[in-house]
């Protein structure tokens, strides 16, 4: 793979006009074809094979509504203290607001609480005007209709009424790329300059990763003519494919910028960087890549378009990190070492002396001599450390929550609904009966109505409501508990048991569903697919490593210091989320279940990163250790090579996922949180303290592999060691400046396809 990478990179540089008008076309005609085929995302959670499942598309067709085909909207207004909508000017305020919204061009219809089917709260202060809107999506609705209905509400509010707009219709629709988000990105610029002492080299990274998430955004956009999506799919595109693009191109760019300086010529410094920096980003993005796309065995359609979406976004990284990147190296020729900013050119200038000078170690080798000198002390205080960021697991709640934001009108609105109706109002369980005749299925319905009642938690329970052809009959129970407190699953669970008997004396049978109901059957079906991926994720991850490293005690090691990570992610997750330690800095106004999707989210996602980083810290110690280095002066040596790109791809990582903390949306804070911590840990307690440790720990014993697997595993050569060995070998070539290295061939002919 080495040689073709190698090949690959060469023949960018050299057509890097064609490949950048090539890639530049591939943009222009995703967008286009986004632009003109999109469609507005949905927000559905739907589970084959489950009961509430079933039971909706039976809902579906026996209890048929004009208004499931179209999206509707909640307009909720409140009267002042001591006054309520039924009479006086709040009535009158009320009643021209719902009139408003009815006259509006694009509203079907709006039913106001002094309807007969009106919704109004028991003091009579609150109610709520429903709308549906002539539209099948949020986005469909037609601006001037939105800016009517605010219109009216800001009327309605000089009326002295409190009024706020919730639903579908009126919840914000997700930002792609938010204020948060363009911060990630300046504080990674600003490391990429700090790494490569060159703004022009720090550019490229950032560009590269803009033009990768742009086309595989793009791409996911125009597949929403054909398929279902969420936002959130696109977010996690967006903030896996920056960090992703600015990272792997980190690990290629740092790689040619340095044979540059020491005298490379920058055509075969490309070949040479993208055969083996781009081996190792190959392998890294491989690993993500199979990992996400594992969602796919959950059965969850959401959460394998989510995974898929994530995936084909990464796949879009790697193909851009090795052939768009080496013709961009290509635009730079030699300016790629240089620098015309006087404080870098010195910064560069200084390093160039401390690297030749042996007698002043960087930071990076007296790290790794202070963790192999006391290797048993920084393995009880790590895993120590680690164990208690991962403690608070034991508590971890799922849920399916994700409401609107706390501060906006949506948000507030579902406060106003709570206050005034009751946490379950909007989250009510509903019961389905069937059986072969009206009168069985209504007596069936009864007879489960009057148990439910007897049920703790339980605010009302409605009358059976039979279908036209009286087969069916729905029953709507309204919990004393939110949607998402362990108080309603209790409940379900009680109903769940309660109609058992029923079934039996009756030929009805009885399914419980409903929004809520949906919602805790994925996180239960989530929570028993966790372990059985978590596993396939493990098995893959030691097969590939020790693939990759041809020894047996490293891919233990790298697994284990993988749920190490993993743990302190999910329990950081639980401290701020669930118990809501620095929730009000960090703008989380409410707690609540963590979402039964992340957790395996995370493990794909930092699977593949901490392979990415394990990777290339350990096969330069695997390398120093083959060419006959003790065993602790291989790991110290070989760190000293390697830390500072992890190093600087760990801070671009944690601060790209941690500029989505401060979106607006639950979900995305809580995927920017985990992830954020999740690379912080990894990188730098598990990959950069605790693996020097028992490396210097396990001495030869790291190294060891049983002879029947060194005579059955293939030699994989990640990194393009065999290629590397083989440009050095070659004479090398007068260069036109003087260098402090000679340099190498400027080419490289007849090597095979393992690099020999």
């Amino acid at each position: 793979m080495s040689t073709l990478l190698y090949r690959l990179g060469r023949a960018c540089f050299r057509h890097r006009k064609a490949v950048l008008a090539a890639w530049l076309g591939v943009l222009v005609v995703v967008a286009v074809t986004a632009l003109s085929v999109m469609k507005p995302f949905t927000s559905s959670t739907t589970i084959p094979g489950t009961e509430a499942q079933r039971a909706l598309d039976v809902m579906e067709e026996k209890f048929p509504s004009t208004d499931d085909a179209h999206v509707t909207g909640e307009i909720v207004a409140r009267a002042p203290a001591g006054q309520k909508l039924t009479g006086g000017a709040p009535a009158r305020a009320v009643a021209n607001l719902a009139e408003t919204a009815a006259e509006t061009p694009g509203v079907l219809s709006a039913t106001g609480p002094a309807a007969k089917t009106g919704i109004l709260s028991s003091d009579g202060r609150t109610g709520v005007i429903k709308v549906v809107f002539d539209a099948e999506k949020a986005g469909d609705i037609a601006d001037p209709a939105l800016r009517a209905l605010d219109q009216a509400a800001h009327r309605a509010r000089t009326a002295g009424l409190t009024v706020e707009q919730g639903g579908d219709a009126f919840t914000p629709a997700t930002e792609i790329m938010g204020p948060g988000e363009i911060v990630g990105v300046l504080i990674a610029l600003a490391v990429l300059v700090l790494v490569f002492r060159s703004v022009r080299g720090a550019v490229v990274p950032i560009v590269t990763a803009l033009v990768g998430v742009a086309i595989g955004v793009l791409s996911l956009l125009a597949m929403t003519s054909v398929i279902t999506m969420d936002s959130t799919s696109i977010t996690l595109s967006v903030m896996l494919g920056l960090a992703v693009g600015i990272d792997y191109a980190l690990f290629i760019v740092s790689r040619h910028q340095t044979q540059v300086r020491q005298g490379m010529d920058p055509e075969e410094s490309a070949g040479l960087a993208t055969g083996t920096a781009g081996g190792a980003v190959v392998f890294a993005g491989a690993t993500v890549v199979i990992a996400l796309a594992a969602l796919a065995v959950v059965n969850i359609p959401f959460l394998t378009v989510m995974g898929l979406g994530a995936a084909a976004t990464v796949v879009v990284s790697v193909l851009i990190a090795t052939t768009l990147l080496p013709a961009l190296l290509g635009f730079m020729g030699q300016r790629i070492a240089a620098s015309r900013i006087p404080a870098l050119a010195r910064a560069t200038a200084r390093a160039e002396r401390r690297r030749a000078d042996p007698r002043r170690p960087s930071a990076a080798p007296r790290w790794a001599t202070t963790a192999t000198r006391r290797p048993w002390l920084v393995l009880v205080l790590c895993v120590l450390g680690l164990g208690i960021l991962s403690a608070p697991v034991t508590d971890l709640r799922l849920g399916l929550g994700g409401g609107p934001d706390p501060h906006s009108s949506a948000g507030r609105a579902q406060k106003l609904i709570d206050d005034s109706f009751g946490p379950g109002h909007s989250g009510p369980l509903v019961v389905l009966a069937q059986g072969p005749d009206r009168a069985t299925t209504t007596a069936a319905a009864q007879q489960a109505a009057d148990r439910i009642k007897e049920l703790p938690d339980v605010v009302s329970v409605s009358s059976p409501q039979p279908s036209d052809s009286g087969d069916a009959a729905l029953l709507t129970v309204t919990p004393a508990s939110g949607p998402d407190t362990q108080a309603t699953a209790t409940l379900l669970t009680g109903i769940r048991d309660v109609r058992d008997g029923i079934e039996q004396r009756t030929e009805a049978r009885l399914d419980v569903t409903g929004s809520t109901a949906v919602d805790i059957d994925v996180a239960d079906k989530l929570s028993a697919a966790l372990p059985v991926y978590c596993v396939l994720v493990m098995g893959l991850a030691l097969l590939l490593l020790t693939v990759v490293f041809r020894a047996v005690a490293v891919p233990l090691k790298a697994a284990l210091g993988f749920l190490f990570s993993l743990g302190a992610s999910l329990g950081v997750l639980v401290a701020v989320f669930q118990w809501g330690w620095l929730s009000g800095p960090l703008g989380i106004a409410d707690t609540g279940p963590v979402l039964s999707f992340l957790p395996m989210l995370l493990v794909g996602i930092l699977f593949g990163l901490a392979m990415d980083y394990e990777v290339f810290l350990v096969s330069r110690m695997r390398e120093e250790y083959v060419h006959g280095r003790p065993p602790t002066e291989a790991v110290v040596r070989g760190f000293g090579h390697s830390s500072k790109v992890v190093t600087a791809a760990a801070l671009i990582m944690t601060a790209v996922f941690s500029g989505f903390v401060l979106a607006d949306m639950q979900v995305i804070k809580g995927m920017g949180l985990a992830l954020a911590v999740g690379v912080l840990v990894d990188a730098f307690v598990v990959r950069m303290t605790l693996v020097p440790a028992v490396l210097a720990l396990l001495g030869h014993r790291a190294w060891w592999l049983p002879g029947f697997l060194r005579r059955v595993l293939p030699d994989v050569d990640v990194e393009g060691e065999k290629l590397t060995r083989r440009a050095a070998a070659r004479p090398a070539l007068p260069h036109p400046t003087p260098q402090t290295v000679p340099a190498l061939p400027d080419r490289l002919d007849g090597l095979d396809g393992q690099g020999r």
